[in-house]
């Protein structure tokens, strides 16, 4: 039995009459138009979400899948619906992914999902077609995030399948009449969103060698940054950005106009080796200005309005988040479990933070909250302070009363 046999969610040629395809515009998905169309004789309609990718013509991209032979092209405005119910998720989990990735592809993926579900139900689709590969992390996002929210549908994984080499897939392309933007001189692979952009392949292969100059489209190197810092003001409410230098904005509107602001002072750069979900590690490099910026400036004002307790379950809680949302988990229960702590966490994080952008740094330089847990009078050496400091021994006698003992004992 192939392969395809043995799995029961992957598709075979006879079951496909009509397959959703995540396109975004790309080499790999424009081929996949021609690909279907031929190795399953099945329909494609292309599905393109605007996620708040900078500098990507959504509408070229729905008219070069209609030109490929796609029967209809959807482009549809997530903006809104991603920030509020995915990167707000992850600002109040202060998402970062083994301490340093802001999950900027990640969480897209899981709303694409949603909408590629929604999609096929209304066009009575037998199957849902992606472009990862089968040594990345998006394939079991994708598989993983369709699945649990439509378990009969077939997927499709054609980059998998085909196994083409970089080179091949372009004369393929060729071949085909598909325009090729991609070629030997950019061989970058990439994703953007409103989050972040990512980046892999080609020189970054090498972990050993800094990445070229030519890979940041988007963020300033912090040495070419601006010499003088510019503070930024930002307003908290249950845990959610709702303001940038006291302007009321939808959440959105805030993170793009952040983005803009902190990548001119070079804040968001990461380059990182990862563990994928597969097993192997992977040099990855981000541009994540406004979630670096976003997260820092959450995780300052949480702590401030939190106990010592709560701070040290939540960063648990947090950590464990971002794994399930990385490994392609975000529907399972533990995630909605996770996020229940997460939320009630944040029913106190409201108040305002500044932050000082300079050279690749964001810095938390004032934080305000009328739920904040300091107490001046109680933290001052200054006359008037309240703390009862004839009470410290007696605490520290109880404190180290085991740690005596145990040395006590071992002695």
């Amino acid at each position: 039995m192939d392969a395809k046999g043995s799995i029961d969610h992957l598709a075979n040629p006879e079951q496909v009459q009509k397959a959703i395809l995540l396109y975004s515009g790309g080499l790999d998905t424009s081929c996949m138009v021609k690909w279907i169309q031929e190795q399953y004789d099945a329909e494609v309609v292309a599905l393109t979400l605007d996620l708040g990718q900078p500098d990507v013509d959504l509408d070229r991209a729905k008219q070069k899948a209609l030109d490929l032979g796609a029967t209809e092209a959807y482009v549809e405005d997530a903006k809104h619906e991603f920030a509020d119910d995915y990167v707000a998720k992850a600002i109040k989990a202060n998402a970062m992914y083994q301490g340093q990735y802001p999950l900027s592809t990640a969480i897209a993926r899981y709303l694409v999902c949603k909408k590629a579900v929604e999609i096929a139900e209304q066009e009575n689709a037998d199957a849902i077609a992606h472009g990862a590969t089968g040594k990345g992390n998006d394939q079991v996002r994708f598989e993983s995030g369709i699945l649990s929210l439509d378990p009969e549908i077939e997927v499709l994984a054609p980059v998998r399948e085909w196994s083409m080499t970089r080179d091949a897939e372009i004369e393929y392309a060729e071949s085909k009449g598909i325009d090729v933007e991609a070629d030997e001189e950019s061989p970058y692979s990439t994703d953007e969103n409103l989050w972040g952009k990512s980046s892999e392949c080609g020189p970054l292969d090498d972990p050993a060698s800094e990445p070229p100059k030519d890979v940041f489209q988007f963020v300033t190197p912090p040495e070419e940054a601006p010499s003088e810092p510019q503070h930024v003001d930002i307003g908290f409410r249950k845990g959610v950005p709702v303001s940038l230098n006291g302007d009321e904005k939808m959440l959105y509107e805030l993170v793009q106009e952040l983005n803009s602001i902190a990548a001119e002072h070079g804040v968001g750069i990461i380059d990182t080796v990862e563990d994928r979900v597969v097993g192997l590690k992977s040099r990855e490099v981000y541009e994540c200005p406004g979630a670096t910026t976003l997260i820092k400036a959450h995780s300052d004002l949480e702590k401030f309005c939190s106990t010592k307790h709560e701070n040290k379950l939540k960063q648990k809680h947090d950590r464990e988040w971002a794994e399930m949302a990385y490994n392609g988990l975000w529907f399972d229960p533990v995630t909605e479990h996770i996020e229940g702590f997460i939320d009630s966490m944040n029913q106190n994080v409201t108040g305002s933070v500044e932050v000082k952008l300079y050279k690749g740094k964001a810095a938390v330089v004032s934080r305000e909250s009328k739920n904040a847990l300091y107490d001046k009078k109680l933290a001052s050496y200054e006359k008037g302070e309240t703390f009862n400091q004839e009470a410290s021994p007696g605490f520290i006698q109880l404190h180290s009363l085991q740690t005596k003992l145990s040395n006590r004992v071992n002695d």
